[in-house]
């Protein structure tokens, strides 16, 4: 079974007691929904969510850390990029009910559409299982970018990714162009990372690093999930 044909509640790693707030988290307003029948109310929600969550991870992370020091981690946490990768990472593209203009548009792959709907799914969730599940989903999410340094530099799931696969396996991830397409101004690359010849990830972007980024980012999270299952 490919990782697409995996469902949503699974790829995100929480199951829905009310399954309609993740059908509503993912109708964008593009597709003629009535005020309150799109994600745009679980999306202000989760961005406080998130927000609160991820202050919350800092402070237990970095416990001797000053108010400065932890708006700016938080600040490279927190944004549409990022965002944008975790709601990638899930294929969440994918499910999003779109407008027809969207669709034709690549709204599915449109960062700001994505960053929005991963806001709605967390303030779903926040709905469904209160703060304690949000944090708990949120923590898993961003577990890697919590270990790392990401106050001054972007975050670069390679380099994590490369440390984590070299202790746990002596080996080094290798990535594979699959396909490139589109015009010159409008590239789309597909990759696929591998570990010792097992695929553990595949990536989209408009360029190839872009690509490997995104492969390398659900490597992590694959990596983490299995990690929980053997333990």
């Amino acid at each position: 079974m490919s990782e697409a044909q995996i469902p949503l509640a699974d790829r995100l790693g929480y199951s829905f007691r009310n399954p309609a707030l993740l059908a509503l988290a993912l109708i964008h307003r593009s597709a003629l929904a009535r005020a309150g029948d799109n994600n745009e109310k679980l999306e202000f929600l989760g961005d406080a969510v998130l927000d609160l969550a991820i202050s919350d991870l800092l402070m237990e992370r970095f416990a001797k850390a000053d108010e400065g020091e932890l708006s700016k981690r938080r600040a490279a946490l927190v944004n549409a990029r990022v965002l944008a990768a975790k709601a990638a990472a899930i294929e969440l593209g994918s499910e999003l009910r779109l407008g027809k203009g969207e669709e034709k548009s690549g709204g599915r792959k449109k960062p700001s559409i994505l960053a929005a709907a991963y806001e709605a799914i967390i303030g779903a969730v926040y709905l469904d299982g209160g703060f304690a599940a949000a944090r708990e989903l949120i923590g898993r999410h961003f577990h890697a970018e919590l270990c790392m340094d990401t106050r001054d530099s972007p975050i670069d799931h390679k380099s994590r990714l490369q440390e984590i696969t070299q202790r746990l396996f002596r080996e080094t991830p290798a990535y594979g162009l699959v396909k490139a397409s589109g015009p010159d101004h409008d590239r789309a690359f597909v990759v696929e990372l591998r570990v010792a010849g097992q695929l553990y990830g595949r990536g989209e972007g408009k360029s190839k690093k872009e690509a490997e980024q995104q492969a390398a980012l659900r490597a992590l999270a694959e990596i983490e999930t299995r990690a929980n299952v053997s333990r």
